[in-house]
Order: structure tokens, then C-alpha cells, then sequence
């Protein structure tokens, strides 16, 4: 935490302290890869092609302590995704352009501007695009927590029951801060690193083409039966994913998100797409033009063979 604010660790809601916890969550759970237990990941690991290593790496008898076994298969996994190159390439189009090596286009340019515009965009303020002291190349996130309110994602099954709300920080799978009420309905910043490739945007997978998460971003308040439906009353259902007594916890103080219904947003339609073409920068696997492919890695990524 930082000022009592909570921030960082891994997941949308960040309830995972650490990559080897965060590892077991999509294993186990029924929606994505859905073993019923850890004995059942570990009776498909001792008979995986790579079992072998695994016991030279970390015993021969380590399946006898089925505890340990899968312990140390999620070490084994944090290992990889800290280690392995992939995870972090830093091969983008923007990662040359900070080493000086290309140029952005003249519409990349003007979209980075108005991401860093703290009077319009204000983008960068959450997902920090400059060098690090270091000289480390930005990951685009501050690691802090934010509601924006998305509209509800009526194409998840849990939403069928009106009576859930995913309200992130304060639950209902994270539960260590839900005795704070003003962490209800935050979710982390993620980086947008790579977001372009994406289908799906923020945490309930509302929206599925990045243009229409900018659009919302900026047109959230000024166009909001837009984006929310009507309640009985035929009143604008504002912020309709979370309980109606949190729903003051979402930003309304944060530039874009301070217009009121029918101003003008803070973005044209020129704007979305010169922001959706900076974002593109970010994709790793650039190809600058005239140069044979290197390594994907950030050390090796101008080391071509001869």
C-alpha cells in the first residue's frame, strides 16, 4: 500500500502478493483450465514428457509429498515468466523509438499527446510512459487501482443474478480489504502494453474493440445513455455494475471523467484514432524496415547474425 491506498499485486483485483500464487488461480478454476485439485494438476505433471526434469530439478521422490510437488510447479512457473524472454521482450515500435532508432509517425505523435495531455486524455497519469530513472523502459501502469465505472457485461454468466456485483478490490474473490467500502469497485491499472492486440477490454470484458473502450473513456459522462441502459424509471442507469450506495467511489474528480451530459468530449472521433494508433506502438514484434529480424529479447533485440 501506498498513503493507505492499496497497489499493486497480480489479477484485476491484485489479490495475488506474488507470481507463484497468482499461478494455480487459472489451473484450478472451473472457468479457464478447471482441475478439480492440485492432485489433479500434479497426476498430469508426473506423467508430462518433461516429468523427468522436473524430479532432477527438485528430487527424485518429489511427488511423494504432493504438497511440496505442487509448490514448487508454481515456483517452477514464476521462474519461467520472470526469466524466459517472451514474457518481456521490450520489441516494440515505441521501445526503438525511445532508443532512437525510429521515428512515430506524425498521427502516433499526435495520439501520444493526447495521452499525455493531463487536460484531455490525462492517460499517462495511470499509465506512466516515461524512462525510468534507470533508464528502464515505462511498463505503463502505476500499479494503483481506479473505478471507472464500466458499464455491467450482460454476456457473463455470474451477471444473470442481479444481486452479483465483481467489485474488485473489495470482492467478492478478494476479500482481505472488503471492511473499507471505498475500495469497492476498483481494479487495478493494467499495462497497455500490447493492449491492441486484445479483444476484450477492462475487467468485465465489456467492450471488444479498443476504439470503443477510448470511446467510453471519454464519452463516459457526456454521453452516458450511450453506454448505460434505463432503469424502470426510464432514468439513465449510471455505473450500473455496482451496488447503487458504492457507486460514489467511482472517479468523477479525474480528467477525462469530469464532463457533464452533453458537453463536448474531451476527444473527437480524429483523436480516438490517432490515440488507437499510438497504443499500436506498444505491440512487441516490431519490424523496423530495412533491418533482419533479431533476438525478441530487450538485450539482444539489435543483435542480428552476420
Amino acid at each position: 500500500e501506498t498513503d493507505n491506498a492499496p497497489v499493486g499485486g497480480f489479477g484485476w483485483d491484485g489479490r495475488f502478493n506474488r507470481l507463484h500464487d497468482q499461478a494455480s488461480f487459472p489451473l484450478l478454476n472451473p472457468n479457464e483450465m478447471a482441475n478439480k485439485d492440485p492432485a489433479a494438476v500434479l497426476a498430469k505433471l508426473e506423467h508430462a514428457p518433461y516429468a523427468a526434469r522436473f524430479k532432477e530439478v527438485f528430487g527424485q521422490n518429489i511427488f511423494t509429498d504432493p504438497n511440496k510437488a505442487f509448490t514448487q510447479a508454481m515456483y517452477a512457473i514464476e521462474r519461467f515468466e520472470l526469466e524466459d524472454p517472451s514474457f518481456h521482450p521490450y520489441t516494440s515500435k515505441f521501445d526503438y523509438y525511445l532508443d532512437g532508432k525510429v521515428q512515430l509517425t506524425a498521427r502516433e505523435l499526435r495520439g501520444k499527446k493526447l495521452f499525455d495531455d493531463p487536460a484531455a486524455g490525462n492517460c499517462a497519469s495511470c499509465h506512466i510512459d516515461q524512462v525510468g530513472v534507470d533508464g528502464s523502459h515505462p511498463l505503463f501502469t502505476d500499479f494503483n487501482f481506479q473505478a471507472l465505472g464500466v458499464p455491467r457485461n450482460p454476456e457473463l454468466r455470474a451477471n444473470t443474478d442481479p444481486k452479483y456485483f465483481d467489485m474488485g478490490l473489495c470482492g467478492p474473490l478478494r476479500t482481505d480489504q472488503s471492511s473499507d467500502r471505498s475500495n469497492c469497485g476498483l481494479f487495478k491499472s493494467v499495462s497497455l502494453r500490447n493492449t491492441a492486440t486484445r479483444q476484450v477490454f477492462f475487467h468485465n470484458g465489456r467492450f471488444h474493440t479498443l476504439k470503443d473502450a477510448l470511446r467510453f473513456y471519454v464519452q463516459r459522462d457526456t454521453n452516458p445513455a450511450k453506454w448505460y441502459p434505463k432503469d424502470a424509471h426510464g432514468k439513465v442507469d449510471k455505473f450500473d455494475d455496482l451496488p447503487v450506495a458504492l457507486r460514489v467511489n467511482v472517479d468523477t474528480t479525474d480528467e477525462p471523467l469530469t464532463r457533464k451530459a452533453g458537453e463536448r468530449p474531451v476527444w473527437s472521433e480524429q483523436d480516438i484514432d490517432d490515440v488507437a494508433a499510438f497504443l499500436a506502438t506498444l505491440n512487441d514484434g516490431y519490424r523496423r524496415p530495412g533491418v533482419r529480424d533479431c533476438e525478441t529479447t530487450k538485450a539482444g533485440r539489435d543483435r542480428c547474425p552476420e
